[in-house]
């Protein structure tokens, strides 16, 4: 299958600051071509917009919003699924210069209303009478709100608060002179974060650091004009936002919504996408129907699959320069190569068949599924930020490639180990906390400067850090290592300091394992003080018993690990509990731990 070339192509973009700008740009380049696609529900058909035609319907939102009189930087509240409004309604207000506060679609009512709140939201933009209402009944201070905008229903709304896409659109068809676009420093969104130690908090990017890791990306991640994106991560999530959006339209591509998270399977195959973006789970599912086919199959058929990854992840290392795996049958893989073309169709197919570019992003992908996708031909780039750097700050792609590692960090942005909590740098490989700077950093909290403060921190070397709150390290040729959440360090009575990946590296390695996980727990025999304890999916074929699974994991981590480090018992779970945006939720297994568990 085709990788991702090595020749950067250009897409002009070198002196634009604003996200408008990259806009208007695709739209003089590639007018007719083809910008959106989504499916219509009524004609139950795909329909598309070129980017000719997608910048008249951003005219006529444009328009909508002028007429409204609303000031510069006016927060206006998206609620809706990835969709053409959901551009358009986006587009708009920042070419108005407003600010856009996306909303993540399956919260629940009272989070959303919380977020309107928060930011102090003008308007709202979403697809469904009831969820405004739900979201009215939910109570909260929305006295800042003053129009919602229903963009799949017909309103009948006395008050004039409330009012529908066509009748709102048409309101603006008066509208002549529209206001000023934006500047490089001026916001464009607030981004509110999972809330995952606490409330969400606003995080404010502007047009400038948003751009500047448009640019940045593409230094690394090479599309191409006509390129297919299919795009199923909520817009809410800045890692989609980013990449999966603003950079498609920048470089001429193709964006086609998911008709549903349900239906991805049917619609990847539908789409026949070239790029994707996605979290590790995803990937994760894909890896799992492959082998569960697998299982169906003759053995002779699995045991040819597995030689095949063997072989081509020695031609993947070998190109990287990457230390390989070298095993008695090597010597025949120039006579098996043809097995690995053939092989990978197995896995590229579920793909629909001409996937090109796979990124994967959020958490740490899985080893075996990345050794088995790049083994095959589809080398999954990774990467590692945060939504407070607008995205990616490091990215693992191509020759920039080490396994374990997140990559380097792109163009113009700094990483560094520092001990946590000061601006004391740490040598090169010594573990520390890993501090970001760059144009990518956010403009602050909105409205928490105290907090701002905590993560946005001015060195004595002049710079300004983001203080991440995960623990990494930096080895000798610049590679980035993540070990984990400063949160997530298990903290024993005796000091140690434990960090889950140290235990999950080992865990993960059992053939019987599918997924593991390790929080803390209580010390018993102490006041103070937490322990490792570790979760674990099996494998769905495996024929192991869980009290000999056990044994032997109990052996592995006795002979790998330091004694502190020992896991102080082992839970099997038939599925790990996720977050809203693809993550593994480890509140909810610290909370399911029993004191009769260990």
């Amino acid at each position: 299958m085709p990788e991702q070339s090595s020749a950067k192509p250009s897409f002009g973009l070198e002196n634009f600051t604003t996200l408008p700008q990259l806009l208007v740009n695709s739209v003089e380049r590639y007018g007719e071509r083809e910008a959106l696609r989504q499916f219509d529900k009524e004609t139950k058909s795909w329909h598309s917009l070129s980017y000719a035609q997608l910048m008249v319907r951003v005219m006529e939102w444009r328009r909508a919003y002028a007429a409204m009189n609303l000031e510069r930087g006016t927060r206006i509240g998206i609620l809706m699924p990835n969709s053409i409004d959901h551009a358009c309604a986006d587009q708009a207000a920042l070419a108005n210069g407003l600010v856009p506060v996306p909303l993540h679609a399956i919260d629940t009512p009272g989070a959303s209303a919380f977020i309107l709140s928060d930011s102090r939201a003008k308007v709202l933009v979403t697809n469904k009478l009831t969820r405004w209402k739900q979201i009215k009944a939910a109570g909260g201070d929305l006295q800042d709100l003053t129009a919602v905008i229903i963009t799949e229903n017909e309103v009948d709304d006395e008050t004039g608060m409330v009012r529908g896409l066509s009748e709102w659109l048409a309101a603006g068809t008066h509208v002549v002179e529209l206001p000023e676009g934006p500047k490089e420093d001026d916001l464009a969104g607030i981004v509110y974060t999972s809330g995952t130690t606490g409330r969400p908090k606003g995080v404010m990017l502007t047009h400038g650091n948003i751009v500047s890791n448009v640019k940045a990306t593409l230094e690394c991640v090479f599309p191409q004009v006509g390129d297919i994106f299919l795009s199923f991560l909520p817009l809410s999530h800045t890692f989609e936002r980013t990449a999966g959006y603003y950079l498609a339209l920048a470089t001429g591509c193709t964006i086609a919504y998911n008709r549903s998270v349900l239906l991805l399977a049917d619609d990847l195959k539908t789409i026949r996408p070239t790029v994707i973006i996605s979290v590790p789970r995803v990937y994760e599912r894909i890896f799992a129907r492959v082998h569960d086919k697998l299982k169906k199959s003759r053995p002779a058929a699995r045991y040819l699959f597995d030689w095949a990854v063997e072989i081509g992840w020695r031609d993947f290392c070998r190109r990287n320069h990457l230390p390989g795996e070298h095993t008695g049958r090597a010597w025949l893989d120039g006579l098996m190569r043809p097995l690995v073309r053939k092989v990978s169709s197995t896995l590229l197919d579920q793909f629909g068949g001409r996937l090109r570019i796979a990124i994967s992003g959020g958490a740490a992908l899985s080893s075996k599924v990345a050794r088995t996708f790049c083994g095959l031909g589809l080398p999954i780039i990774q990467g590692y930020g945060m939504t407070e750097v607008s995205s990616a700050a490091t990215v693992a792609a191509g020759l920039d490639n080490k396994p374990g590692s997140v990559g380097i960090p792109m163009v113009n942005t700094v990483v560094a180990a520092f001990e946590p909590g000061t601006d004391q740098e740490l040598p090169i490989g010594q573990r520390g906390e890993l501090c970001i700077s760059g144009p990518c950093l956010m403009k602050g909290y909105y409205n928490k400067p105290e907090e701002t403060a905590i993560l946005l921190r001015r060195h004595p070397d002049g710079r300004v850090w983001a203080h991440t709150g995960d623990m990494g390290y930096l080895d000798e040729d610049g590679f980035v290592y993540l070990d984990s959440r400063i949160k997530r360090m298990i903290i024993r009575h005796d000091g140690f300091k434990v960090f889950p990946s140290m235990i999950e590296n080992v865990v993960s390695r059992h053939p019987a394992v599918h997924q593991c996980s390790v929080v803390g727990c209580a010390d018993k025999d102490h006041t103070q003080g937490r322990l490792p304890f570790v979760y674990i999916v099996l494998k769905a074929d495996t024929t192991a018993k869980k009290k000999q699974v056990i044994r032997e994991l109990e052996r592995m981590c006795a002979e790998e690990l330091p004694e502190y480090v020992q896991p102080v018992a082992y839970k099997f779970i038939s599925s790990m509990p996720m977050t809203p945006v693809g993550k593994v939720d480890y509140r909810q297994l610290e909370a399911d731990i029993s004191p009769r568990d260990y």
